[in-house]
């Protein structure tokens, strides 16, 4: 918290009042602008290193549930994820993106369905990571799933987007889905009332297997 002195001094001399030649940004005390006076910070700003909250990336939830092509659950199946951290790195030997690690965060989790066929996880947003596909090549955030309808052969590997992504219209994997209707299925939404205060945004992402609202594959 900074110490509030009188406006426009600090130990360390009077703040200027108006930005230096060339500075677009607006000074922090402009005396004009009467509310500056008082929020102004009086001394030098203090650089803080970031720690582990601010490395590990922003806590969500995600769930929704798993359906079969007629809309009825899917109870008791396995559901798996797995994803890159925050910095957009996956905890994996071949992955040589030079972002940071976090030793608390693996990447990966399962659970079975309920019998309301949904599921629940508690995570953090990936973040997005060059690919080299093409000339500056960026992966949208996303989270891949694997799930199995009521027989082996319903197996289904498939990737979960975040809402309003700007690298979807560069992304091959994404754009390799054709259809636009089946390319919004793979994208979550957020949900206010799935965000829990003081912890976790919320993001709804239901899964359907087989039928003409299948969720698309994709690997």
């Amino acid at each position: 918290m900074e110490e509030m002195t009188e406006p426009g001094t600090s130990s360390e001399g009077t703040v200027p009042a108006g930005p230096a030649p060339g500075d677009e940004d607006p000074p922090y005390l402009y005396p004009d602008y009467v509310a500056t006076r008082l929020r102004a910070p009086k001394r030098p700003l203090v650089l803080l290193p970031q720690t582990l909250t601010e490395l590990s990336g922003q806590r969500i939830v995600v769930t929704g549930r798993l359906l079969d092509a007629d809309a009825r659950p899917i109870r008791n199946q396995l559901v798996e994820v797995w994803q890159a951290n925050s910095a957009g790195r996956y905890r994996h030997e071949v992955d040589r993106h030079p972002a940071p690690l976090d030793p608390n965060f693996t990447g990966a989790g399962r659970c079975l369905t309920d019998d309301d066929g949904r599921y629940r996880f508690v995570t953090i947003k990936p973040g997005s990571y060059p690919w080299q596909n093409h000339d500056n090549a960026w992966r949208p955030a996303h989270i891949h799933f694997s799930v199995f309808g009521r027989a082996f052969t319903d197996r289904l590997v498939t990737q979960m987007y975040f809402p309003d992504d700007p690298l979807f219209d560069h992304d091959p994997i994404f754009q390799s889905v054709r259809d636009p209707e089946a390319r919004r299925r793979m994208i979550s939404t957020f949900e206010l009332d799935l965000t829990e205060p003081d912890w976790a945004h919320g993001y709804a992402f239901d899964i359907v297997v087989g039928g003409r609202a299948a969720t698309p594959l994709e690997h």
